[in-house]
C-alpha cells in the first residue's frame, strides 16, 4: 500500500507499512526529531506555540509560532500567520511566513501571500503568488559607510 517498506510487529508477525517522509534535509538543524503531528484526516483551527519540529499533513487556520521547524507535507492546506524558525513546504499555503532562518518551497507547492525570511530556495513546479522581502542584515548596512569613510582617511594629504 505505501511501498515496499516495512516494520515487523512482535506480537502477530504482521508486517505494517511504514511511510518515509518526502521532506529530507541534510542539515541536522532543520531535521531534528519531529515532536507533534497533524495527520491528513486532522483539522485544526487556533494557535499554535511549540519548540521543535512540528509536521503538518492535514489542515490547520490560525497561527503558528515557533523558533523551530515546520515542515508542511504534500497534502496540507493551510491558512495562516506563520513566524518560524525554518520552513519547509510540499502543500499549500495561503498567509504570511515570517522566518528567522530560511524557508524551502519543494515541489508541488502552492504558496499565495507574503514571506519574509533571509533565504529562500524555490523547486522548479512551485506555485508562488505573492511577494518575497528578504531583509539584509544589520551588519551589511553598517560595513559600507565605514569603508568610505576608511578611504577617505586614506586618501588625506598631510
Amino acid at each position: 500500500m505505501f511501498g515496499k517498506n516495512t516494520v515487523e510487529a512482535k506480537e502477530n508477525e504482521e508486517k505494517l507499512p511504514v511511510a518515509s517522509s518526502p521532506v529530507a534535509s541534510s542539515n541536522h538543524e532543520e531535521s531534528g526529531d519531529i515532536i507533534a503531528f497533524v495527520g491528513e484526516e486532522v483539522a485544526f483551527k487556533g494557535t499554535i506555540r511549540y519548540q521543535g519540529t512540528v509536521r503538518v499533513d492535514g489542515r490547520l487556520e490560525g497561527e503558528i509560532y515557533t523558533d523551530g521547524n515546520l515542515i508542511i507535507g504534500q497534502k496540507a492546506v493551510i491558512t495562516a500567520k506563520i513566524e518560524a524558525g525554518t520552513v519547509t513546504c510540499q502543500g499549500r499555503i495561503t498567509g504570511e511566513i515570517l522566518a528567522k532562518n530560511r524557508v524551502k518551497l519543494l515541489s508541488p507547492a502552492v504558496f499565495d501571500g507574503t514571506i519574509t525570511t533571509p533565504l529562500l530556495s524555490m523547486d522548479e513546479g512551485v506555485m508562488f503568488n505573492g511577494s518575497c522581502n528578504m531583509p539584509q542584515k544589520g551588519e551589511r548596512k553598517g560595513l559600507g559607510s565605514k569603508l568610505v569613510v576608511s578611504v577617505e582617511e586614506a586618501v588625506k594629504v598631510k
